[in-house]
């Protein structure tokens, strides 16, 4: 806003002084919350990182504990065993805030139904490989939380980012400037008063003589 649209009144200016507190509070919060989330997404970063890794570490064991009950029984029998497993994952998706983000809790749990395959004439590869399936399937459930929870926190970053930009470049600055005109014109009216008062006091004192 152009500072001659200002009115260099007083009340402008108390005005004027309580928009800039109200302005820099505001940058204040933003600024921590910006430093928060940055600081928490760095942490989720880190995380989905390592999660990646212990994900494809864990689909490698599993897939080759597949491939061994494979060598060791054949695949039509392992094909025939697989279609007698019975397990049912229960996903569960929840949700938790960092300052007002709501993020993703994917935990996942197994309930084992029969009917089941007998152990008799089975490898104990059979049994590895359920179990290893298992645990990548919790720890795809885990990672995918870290993924959805990165982008969104990312996403609140750069918004409070833009947010705490546009307060510090220009809507504070404008207000100390359009403070300062105040100020500055209330200081020139108040001196052009006084000059005034002045002149009518010399004439009114040269009327009286």
């Amino acid at each position: 806003m152009a500072l001659n649209n200002y009115t260099p009144t007083r009340t402008t200016l108390l005005k004027l002084r309580q928009d800039l507190a109200f302005a820099s509070l505001g940058y204040d919060l933003l600024d921590q919350k910006r430093n928060i989330l940055v600081m928490e997404l760095l942490n989720l970063v880190d995380q989905t990182v390592d999660y990646q890794n212990l994900v494809d570490e864990a689909l490698k064991t599993a897939y080759i504990s597949l491939e061994e009950a494979v060598l060791k029984m054949g695949k039509m029998k392992v094909f025939c065993l697989s279609s007698a497993v019975h397990i049912d994952a229960d996903i569960h998706i929840g949700a938790r805030k960092i300052m007002g983000v709501p993020l993703p809790v994917v935990e996942t749990d197994f309930q084992e139904r029969s009917p089941y395959f007998s152990p008799s004439d089975t490898h104990f590869y059979i049994d590895s490989t359920i179990v290893h399936f298992k645990e990548a399937l919790k720890l795809m459930g885990r990672f995918a939380e870290l993924k959805i929870s990165v982008m969104r926190l990312a996403g609140e970053v750069k918004k409070t980012i833009r947010k705490v930009n546009a307060l510090e470049k220009i809507a504070i600055p404008e207000y100390r400037r359009a403070v300062k005109f105040i100020e500055n014109r209330l200081e020139e009216n108040e001196r052009d008063a006084v000059i005034l008062l002045k002149k009518i006091k010399e004439r009114l004192e040269k009327k009286a003589k």
